[in-house]
């Protein structure tokens, strides 16, 4: 096995087909089964493009509806769940529960170790049904706050929106979320996706490729960015403030979160800009256009001086927080958001499976005798 074969983190490597998701980035386009990913938040709802991931065409309104009642349906958490993670200490880390709350789902599902891809669809179905609660319902628990239960005829991202934040949202930040959520749901084939996708080439579980997923997000250098953007704009409270504490990250080697991306590098992310343009709205009608201008500088400021341009969690992040979403949810919300593609990806994976069994380049000793 020649040295020439070794790349550090993969980068660039081919690992995968699939006729799910693909970064154009020659055409700064995100192409989700065909369709741009932007045009279908600004044209259609989260639960369309969850059909279209998990069946490969984008459903009709008949089996859109079908999905909604599914949803709504499949939304119970078992209490016995619930009292798992209430054992859980106040300051757990929410992914953490999150991936607890994904484990112990497993064992309430009858089809748990059913692969076929009918099978794997109605598992999809109910992480994705499920998967909302255990987000919002283990912070409200662990918090000391009563579990929220919107209205009966609320839809699926204004439902998850109102468990999140304890009040009904109105238009505006019903359809913001739901584009948020849109722009989240798929991105090729970044860490946590290819991990589901590892621990699906074994023939485990969705439920065990999901918790996987969750575990890979968690990390700072892939989830995270969001939560800390917030904290940066929290302490800013003028562009100037932020100017000087981004010169300063910089002077100081630091990593600013919410600028470039591995895939991107020096070319725009077009969700940040779909996100960036979620703010201007939200802005406008909450009287906030100082957190965007503050926003904006810091963009500008990034671009002049080291010619990086926003991913999506820099805007995401002072949306989510317009929306009165806590700021230790907001890498959770971002899985819950991401479960449909990892859904589909597990299904994709079962269906043409190839097991994941790279090598190394060995660096270590030889020849040594006990």
């Amino acid at each position: 096995m020649a040295d020439e074969h070794y790349v550090p983190g993969l980068e660039n490597v081919l690992a995968s087909e699939t006729s799910i998701s693909y970064l154009d980035v020659e055409n700064e386009q995100i192409v989700l089964r065909g369709y741009d990913l932007i045009e279908l938040a600004q044209k259609v709802s989260y639960v369309e493009v969850a059909g279209l991931l998990l069946d490969g065409r984008l459903p009709d309104s008949a089996r859109t509806s079908e999905l909604e009642r599914s949803l709504m349906a499949e939304g119970a958490i078992a209490p016995e769940i619930y009292d798992l993670i209430g054992k859980l200490p106040p300051g757990s880390h929410r992914m953490d529960v999150l991936r607890t709350g994904i484990s112990a789902l497993a064992s309430y599902d009858g089809e748990l170790d059913d692969h076929s891809p009918e099978a794997n669809g109605r598992k999809a179905v109910r992480l994705l049904a499920k998967v909302p609660a255990l987000v919002a319902d283990g912070h409200r628990l662990l918090s000391g706050l009563p579990v929220i239960q919107p209205h009966a005829d609320a839809s699926y991202a204004g439902g998850f929106l109102h468990k999140l934040t304890g009040k009904a949202p109105d238009p505006l930040e019903e359809r913001i979320f739901d584009q948020s959520l849109i722009a989240y749901s798929e991105h090729e084939l970044p860490n946590s996706t290819f991990a589901a996708r590892v621990i699906a080439s074994t023939m485990s579980d969705m439920y065990g490729a999901v918790a996987g997923a969750v575990a890979s997000l968690k990390g700072n250098l892939h989830g995270g960015a969001n939560e800390a953007v917030m904290e940066m704009l929290g302490v800013a409270r003028t562009a100037g403030e932020l100017e000087t504490i981004m010169l300063g990250k910089l002077a100081r080697k630091e990593r600013i979160m919410g600028f470039g991306h591995r895939v991107y590098m020096r070319k725009p992310d077009p969700r940040a800009m779909l996100m960036k343009e979620a703010l201007a709205q939200l802005a406008t009608a909450k009287g906030r256009m100082d957190l965007y201008d503050v926003c904006e500088a810091g963009e500008d400021l990034m671009k002049r001086e080291k010619g990086l341009y926003p991913n999506l969690d820099y805007y995401a992040a002072p949306v989510y927080s317009l929306l009165g979403i806590p700021v230790p949810l907001f890498t959770p919300v971002f899985l819950a958001a991401r479960t449909a593609g990892l859904c589909a990806h597990v299904i994709e994976q079962h269906g043409r499976n190839r097991l994941f069994r790279p090598r190394v380049r060995y660096t270590g000793p030889r020849g040594l005798r006990p």
